[in-house]
């Protein structure tokens, strides 16, 4: 901030907040999601859960203006995303996909600087910053020393990686991520998130991340929105969300659910049948 730059100035210029406000989506006659709000501010990481088919992905597609709401609406600084230009909006939201594809044979440097689009010029000349932006990206993901190597040629970790980078080359305010650790061990789910989370403080970043994985947004999400057939059935702190009826009656299934002994966050684990039997025996009355 210059030294010139009144507070309230700056504070009005790094509150871009993205929400959506009742949004509503149909592919033909299925509701995907049903009047759903949501609102993520600068410096938040926000966590959608809940299981297969409840409109995680539909959601933050609509949150990326990649898929239009058919009802309610989503703002980005107050602004419908529908009056927001292509390049603004790529200057401003990063969209990772769950999985990107290439048509053709892509190294990693050249799918990198593709997060630069929304800022060249009309002609898609490179500028010196352009260049700067995608080195910083990969620098920043631990992607630099593959930048020659093919994407075809990549673990799971390392694309996805690279995938990150190409979203930081844009250098967006608002960071989507759907699914970004489905592909990946513990070790590089952990070491993604930890990047992801530093990122969202260090700049301040407003971030939504689609997971699937329960003690991952218990532990690194500010905040949590459960859906269930495309609504809302909870929203709230990890704390407040992850608890063992709400987690029940959405996912259909027995569960465990307890403050972790070492961090005191949240811990879900699925039970397997056996110990669901054992524990609907103990629960059947006696006599």
């Amino acid at each position: 901030m210059s030294a010139r730059e009144p507070q309230s100035a700056a504070s009005a210029r790094d509150e871009l907040v993205l929400e959506a406000r009742a949004a509503t989506v149909h592919y033909g006659r299925i509701v995907a999601i049903d009047r759903v709000d949501v609102r993520v501010a600068p410096g938040e990481l926000l966590g959608i859960i809940g299981p297969n088919g409840s409109g995680k992905s539909t959601l933050i597609r609509a949150l990326a203006g990649v898929r239009a709401v058919d009802a309610g609406e989503v703002l980005l600084g107050g602004v419908p995303l529908a009056r927001v230009g292509r390049r603004d909006l790529g200057r401003k939201i990063a969209l990772v996909p769950q999985e990107t594809r290439v048509a053709f044979p892509m190294r990693v440097k050249d799918l990198v600087r593709l997060g630069r689009s929304p800022h060249v010029g009309p002609f898609g000349w490179e500028r010196p910053e352009d260049l700067r932006a995608a080195h910083a990206a990969m620098e920043r993901t631990d992607v630099l020393e593959l930048a020659e190597r093919l994407l075809d040629e990549l673990s799971g970790g390392e694309r996805q990686r690279t995938v990150l980078a190409r979203a930081l080359a844009q250098e967006p305010r608002i960071l989507l991520l759907d699914e970004p650790t489905t592909y990946l061990d513990l070790r590089h789910a952990v070491e993604l998130l930890d990047l992801v989370a530093e990122l969202c403080h260090e700049r301040r970043l407003a971030v939504v991340l689609v997971l699937h994985d329960l003690n991952l947004a218990s532990m690194y999400c500010d905040r949590l929105l459960l859906l269930s057939d495309g609504r809302t059935h909870a929203t709230g702190t990890p704390a407040e969300v992850l608890n063992y009826q709400d987690l029940c009656a959405v996912y259909g299934t027995e569960l465990y659910v307890a403050p972790n002994d070492v961090t005191g966050e949240v811990v879900v684990l699925p039970l397997a049948r056996a110990f669901r039997d054992r524990i609907r025996h103990k629960a059947r009355p006696r006599g």
